[in-house]
């Protein structure tokens, strides 16, 4: 399968892809791939690179000025993980592996989940979305907000209402959150909660 070049994919991502903000990214631009060989992975985001270079560089010099969360250890150690950790971690693809582009039905908008109100507990964050046919579905993440699981015959487009800190029981009943340990002991009496889904990342220099 013969790849699509950069700038179709930019100019499919720029005309059809809302792109979401990060501090210490840039704009992502989600999306789904297919890949040379076949393989199709639904949750991609496409970055320029420049910014995650400057963090790298950054977070480079000041492990060697011993400014860094590493310098209560050895220098050498701790300059050792900053460098693993932007080099070993993370799913990165490459765009001349790509084929095809499209929309991923993963993709939350932004305006969904701006709603959210912050944090339910520590590294937690859960709510329950009403669908415009009074439908609810509980979701729940622990990082990441950039894809989510969605069951067949959902949208993300057509969620009306987004209730924060809540789960869904199995009787459809809002419950709302008390703490993790309640949580973990009734979770036999709640619906599946839909969580957050693993992406992979491709930069692009022009984007």
């Amino acid at each position: 399968m013969k790849p699509l070049i950069e700038t179709e994919i930019i100019h499919f991502l720029k005309h059809n892809v809302e792109p979401v903000p990060d501090s210490n990214f840039g704009l992502g631009f989600r999306a789904s791939v297919t890949l040379t060989d076949g393989t199709f992975l639904p949750c991609v985001i496409f970055r320029n690179s420049e910014k995650t270079l400057d963090l790298a560089i950054r977070r480079f010099k000041e492990e060697q000025s011993n400014k860094s969360i590493f310098s209560n250890k050895s220098k050498e150690f701790g300059y050792r993980e900053i460098v693993k950790n932007f080099v070993t971690k993370g799913n990165c693809i490459n765009i001349y592996d790509i084929t095809n582009v499209t929309k991923s039905r993963f993709e939350m908008p932004l305006e969904v989940y701006k709603k959210v109100e912050g944090e339910t507990a520590m590294s937690w964050t859960v709510f329950v979305a009403e669908f415009e046919d009074g439908r609810k579905l509980s979701f729940g993440t622990r990082w990441n907000w950039q894809f989510f699981d969605l069951p067949e015959g959902f949208n993300f487009s057509e969620i009306k209402n987004i209730i924060s800190g809540c789960y869904l029981s199995k009787e459809n009943e809002i419950v709302p959150h008390k703490s993790l340990l309640n949580f973990q002991q009734n979770m036999k009496k709640l619906q599946t909660i839909n969580r957050e889904k693993p992406f992979f990342e491709c930069y692009i220099d022009n984007l």
